[in-house]
């Protein structure tokens, strides 16, 4: 499976002051990405948005996103900010795909730009969808995550779970056997390159009512 970028693979594993020196280098290319004109009112500093992602509010993890899905929660939406080539190899059930090069595409703001559903955006590593959510940052829109280490650290933690070691402490071997059901259930073991073809129609849309300005916060 390929990478974001070289980085991607061993983003969390990554020492914090390195990690904030590769999101501070993609930082300035965002921010000129988004339109002025329909983002005036919340675009944010490359200070501000910095803070946010410094305090990872905007990611969720393998081991949070396998249990609302093995417990069907209908709050969840996934979006694959993939290519359509690497969606059509291989994609997590479900999951919607928006290429990163389409997120400010008007055909998808109303799936972006929504409060009924939690979107989590995910790519092979962390780096492209961090990218998607920075854009959908700077755009004002709301309920938009980044699942941690992408495709490739879900692989490795819930499709293929270590077991841990005979001393570990009992919280570890609880994680250990969640995993493994998790695993069962999204057909673990090594990845398959072929799928069966996701529908042509795109799920319904859900509005909200008139959205009222964001008071700052992720």
């Amino acid at each position: 499976m390929k990478e974001d970028s070289t980085h991607a693979r061993v983003r969390i594993h990554v020492k914090p002051r390195i990690l904030l020196t590769i999101v501070i280098g993609i930082l300035g290319l965002v921010i000129a990405m988004v339109p002025e004109n329909t983002t005036q009112p919340y675009k944010l500093t490359a200070d501000q948005l910095l803070a946010e992602i410094q305090s990872g509010s905007e990611m969720v993890s393998p081991d949070a996103l396998a249990d609302w899905l093995v417990n069907e929660d209908p709050s969840i939406q996934l979006i694959d900010v993939r290519t359509p080539k690497e969606y059509e190899n291989y994609h997590l059930d479900a999951a919607l795909n928006i290429p990163l090069a389409e997120i400010l595409s008007p055909e998808w703001s109303d799936y972006l730009d929504q409060g009924v559903k939690m979107n989590i955006l995910y790519s092979n590593g962390t780096t492209t969808a961090h990218e998607a959510w920075m854009i959908l940052r700077q755009m004002g829109y709301e309920n938009n995550y980044v699942l941690q280490g992408g495709l490739n650290y879900w692989t490795e933690t819930i499709l293929n779970p270590t077991a841990p070691k005979v001393t570990s402490p009992d919280d570890e071997f609880a994680r250990y056997d969640f995993r493994k059901a998790a695993s069962q259930k999204f057909g673990g073991g090594s990845i398959q390159t072929t799928q069966v073809p996701p529908p042509k129609k795109k799920p319904p849309i859900k509005r909200r009512a008139k959205k009222r300005a964001p008071e700052g916060g992720c």
